[in-house]
């Protein structure tokens, strides 16, 4: 019988080569003894049994070979993008990479050329521009707009920004920083764009299972269908299940033309996929995961709660509302500080390492991303923390 997860259990992650917790003091200058990890956007919560039961299986079989027969691992991505987001994939569709990080640098090497623009919605997840640069392609950051302390696309001045010289966008949905959760309605917006300027559209839903009640995340696929000759999916357990060490992710690609020049270049770099991750991945795309998430998102919107109402009695500073994700983004640009004394109260004297907004792109000055998945004990020492660092304002 599989036992009920205990998210509030405190787990010492330090010394286990954690990146979030181990690499804290020599990035941040966060004690790593009484410090708070609240930057990498991984969890401190085991993952469901049944994932840690199928290692479990291979520790004891013993043997590690290469992987073969992905026909159970096939039939459990499809089983859960229909039953969890009402979207049929075919099992030819799917290709397995290393993590999405990696799937997005073999996208850029796929469609792009050395000085082709890629453009990016931002302030978005750090690594997409890392990856396009070290490519040698150009970023194109076009600003999201704020409504009403939200982030809503503005394709007009997206437009104004387009030379001919961009071949792609890369678009984060859920959006990573700021928790949104497109609209249908905004979703055409962007798949329109991409046709308006003939790009091809990555879409990076690894958020996607992470949804608070009352949202809904709708697959590109389902929102416009009539893009699919233009559209690269990318999905994976790692950030729903918290098992992002695995280093296994999808890339899915609707049109059989589109999948012909990605997997010549997957052969070109002879990518194959981690066993161990695809053992992983089996067993969390299952009704036990499930149930496994559907505990997780309400223990992350009692500690959004926690966090939100916590920062809200600091008057100058600002948590934009989560529709998704389990990362907070906080707007301190209300405070009048510079950003070298926000991040020597944040950094310095509550001892939290978050992520520096500037990291994220046009539009990330002045905010710190807080990564929530924590037990709620952390959640409220946190917020402790930040009111006695702040106390002078309050």
């Amino acid at each position: 019988m599989t036992s009920a997860p205990d998210f509030d259990e405190v787990i010492d992650r330090r010394g286990t080569h954690s990146s979030k917790w181990d690499m804290m003091s020599r990035n941040y200058g966060v004690s790593a003894d009484t410090g708070i990890a609240m930057w990498v956007a991984d969890m401190d919560f085991r993952p469901p049994e049944a994932v840690q039961r199928a290692v479990e299986d291979m520790a004891r079989h013993g043997i590690y070979g290469y992987f073969g027969d992905d026909g159970a691992y096939l039939d459990a991505i499809r089983w859960w993008m229909a039953e969890r987001h009402r979207w049929e994939v075919e099992p030819e569709a799917i290709m397995t990479v290393h993590g999405l990080v990696n799937g997005t640098g073999l996208c850029v090497q796929t469609w792009t050329e050395p000085g082709d623009g890629v453009v990016l919605f931002t302030p978005v997840y750090h690594a997409f521009a890392r990856v396009i640069r070290a490519a040698g392609r150009e970023v194109v950051e076009c600003p999201l707009a704020l409504d009403e302390g939200r982030y809503v696309p503005d394709f007009a001045a997206a437009d104004a920004q387009m030379t001919g010289r961009e071949k792609m966008v890369i678009l984060c949905s859920p959006h990573n920083p700021g928790g949104r959760v497109w609209t249908v309605e905004e979703l055409r917006g962007f798949a329109d764009f991409a046709k308006r300027h003939d790009l091809i559209l990555v879409s990076d839903e690894i958020h996607h299972d992470l949804i608070y009640p009352g949202q809904k995340h709708t697959a590109m696929p389902l929102a416009a269908p009539d893009i699919l000759d233009r559209l690269v999916m990318m999905t994976a357990t790692t950030k729903t299940f918290n098992i992002a060490g695995s280093h296994t992710g999808n890339v899915i690609i609707p049109d059989p033309h589109l999948r012909k020049r990605f997997q010549a270049t997957l052969g070109a770099v002879g990518i194959s996929p981690n066993s161990f991750g695809l053992h992983m991945a089996t067993a969390a795309y299952s009704p036990e995961g499930a149930a496994w998430v559907d505990g997780l998102m309400t223990y992350l919107e009692g500690n959004r709660e926690v966090f939100d109402d916590g920062l809200s009695a600091i008057p100058g500073i600002f948590s934009m509302p989560l529709e998704a994700t389990y990362l907070a983004w906080v707007d301190f640009t209300g405070l009048g500080m510079s950003e070298a004394e926000v991040l020597r109260r944040v950094e310095g004297e509550a001892g939290i390492a978050a992520n520096h907004g500037t990291t994220f792109g046009r539009g990330g000055d002045g905010f710190l991303r807080f990564n929530l998945a924590t037990p709620r004990s952390r959640v409220e020492e946190a917020v402790d923390r930040l009111r006695r660092a702040f106390s002078d304002i309050q």
